[in-house]
């Protein structure tokens, strides 16, 4: 969902883990050379998931990288097969209220740009959380911990399902070595 803290996990998770970081919605706007508001306001949302598909299939064959996808683009059923079978998805879920709670004062993200943006993230939640668990492979419950402690908390499951070995990870963020 919009505000969940996929980029700001993401960018500390793959520091954490020595790999590249890549933010969908900011290739996006590096290719238009534009903001996604702007391109939805010209182009109209069904002209931006085509686009965000074209470029979220493209970076899922690159190998070893942190993507933060836009949160819409688990709507096409191509991006979740895409998704599901060319990465290892974590869901960072969170409510709407502390989703509203982050956002209240976001002025960028197009799909919250109505007189009542608590509502629509509601209506959001509703619609795509399904989507969400279908894709996701773990599903990390957000509420309000620190990033490092939600990063770690990533970290501890990916260790957990074997797809990380603790002793390559450099250090735990935010924790403050042992001598």
């Amino acid at each position: 969902m919009p505000g969940a803290g996929k980029s700001t996990a993401g960018r500390q998770l793959a520091h954490a883990l020595g790999v590249p970081f890549v933010d969908v919605d900011h290739e996006i706007e590096r290719r238009i050379g534009r903001t996604i508001r702007a391109f939805f306001e010209s182009e109209g949302e069904a002209a931006f998931r085509d686009l965000e598909q074209e470029v979220l299939a493209e970076l899922l064959q690159r190998p070893g990288q942190i993507l933060a996808t836009g949160g819409g683009a688990v709507l096409r059923p191509a991006n979740r097969a895409a998704l599901r079978r060319h990465s290892t998805v974590v869901y960072l879920r969170a409510s709407p209220e502390e989703l509203f709670r982050r956002l209240r004062h976001d002025t960028q993200r197009p799909l919250l740009q109505v007189a009542d943006p608590l509502r629509r993230l509601r209506e959001l939640y509703r619609e795509r959380d399904p989507l969400y668990r279908e894709t996701a492979h773990y599903l990390i419950e957000t509420g309000r911990p620190s990033v490092a402690t939600l990063v770690n908390m990533i970290l501890m499951q990916l260790e957990l399902a074997g797809l990380i070995d603790a002793r390559q990870v450099p250090a735990r963020v935010g924790a403050t070595p042992l001598a």
